[in-house]
């Protein structure tokens, strides 16, 4: 998996277990992509830093240095949006 889809998928998967902290699959499936960071790409800490009208702003630790990285808002909290329209999940 590419380091951004993992870091992407990440990101979905984090606003969701944020949302819905007793979803164990959703929990599971965060840690899944924080190892994948970890382990195949170098990637500790990654963690949300702000939110804006726009933008979802994630800060993530890469070869000794933090960085960051900035996704549409939209895009990034699509993933909850489907999930909460979908009543077979709620």
């Amino acid at each position: 998996m590419t380091f951004d889809d993992a870091l992407f998928n990440w990101l979905q998967i984090h606003i969701v277990a944020e949302d819905r902290p007793d979803d164990r699959a959703a929990l599971d499936t965060r840690d899944f992509f924080a190892q994948i960071l970890s382990e195949d790409h170098e990637v500790s800490n990654p963690h949300i830093s702000a939110t804006d009208a726009t933008m979802v702003h994630v800060k993530y630790e890469r070869n000794g240095r933090t960085k960051l990285q900035m996704y549409p808002r939209e895009a990034a909290e699509q993933l909850l949006v489907d999930i909460r329209s979908n009543p077979k999940y709620n």
